[in-house]
């Protein structure tokens, strides 16, 4: 019998028939790496995320019904429905005592503002903004809120949540002085103060009995809550 004394470079195994042979080639195809496919860097999905959000909020934004407003808060969309009587008032009376005190100052009740969030963005419309008089004096439709010393929220079933933790987060990363939630169905407004990245340092609950809510500096002025 003839022997086989050659040795393929494909395969250890020494070639005495076809057979062979094709195992050779078949284990080197076995042995093939697949290509290694990088993994994506974080911010790269946290970008497209973000993109896709904002996408989707200008169409809501453009299709929504007048007097509904759309918030973009921490990469998250919120349609909310237009406010019933007994908030407009409470948003009214705040924004006449603070003419009275501040005439220098706007009251903007249909703002909207960029803020910092958890997302790159974050687009929310506070029920009352004050800033100095001609603040906001452009065609954009959300501002650098760097000029404003007091944003109003008044609390309502459907977005208290989110103006108690998602907003505060939004209004402290910003440096927003003065932060105000008024909750008319507890009786109670909540007063932050000294903003400190995503939070406020001074927090303070006010019974609405007591009658007065007194705003610290920039505005330094009282509040009368008995007509809330």
């Amino acid at each position: 019998m003839r022997s086989c004394a050659r040795t393929d470079e494909r395969s250890p195994e020494r070639l005495c028939d076809g057979r062979l042979r094709w195992q050779g080639r078949s284990a080197r195809r076995r042995s093939t790496v697949a290509p290694t496919v990088p993994e994506p860097e974080p911010w790269a999905a946290d970008e497209r995320a973000s993109a896709s959000a904002e996408d989707a909020f200008e169409a809501l934004s453009a299709a929504a019904p007048k007097g509904w407003r759309v918030e973009l808060i921490e990469g998250e969309i919120h349609v909310v429905p237009p406010p019933v009587g007994r908030h407009e008032e409470i948003v009214s009376e705040l924004s006449g005592q603070v003419r009275d005190h501040r005439k220098d100052l706007g009251r903007y009740t249909n703002i909207g503002l960029s803020v910092p969030g958890g997302s790159p963005t974050g687009k929310v419309i506070p029920d009352l903004a004050v800033a100095p008089k001609g603040s906001f004096d452009d065609d954009i439709g959300f501002h650098d809120p760097s000029p404003v010393m007091l944003v109003v929220e008044v609390l309502s079933s459907s977005t208290a949540g989110d103006d108690r933790i998602k907003k505060l987060r939004g209004y402290a990363r910003a440096g927003i002085p003065c932060y105000l939630l008024i909750d008319r169905a507890a009786d109670l407004a909540t007063l932050c103060a000294e903003p400190s990245g995503d939070q406020y340092l001074s927090v303070s609950e006010i019974d609405l009995a007591e009658k007065v809510i007194s705003l610290p500096d920039p505005l330094n002025s009282d509040l009368d809550t008995t007509q809330f």
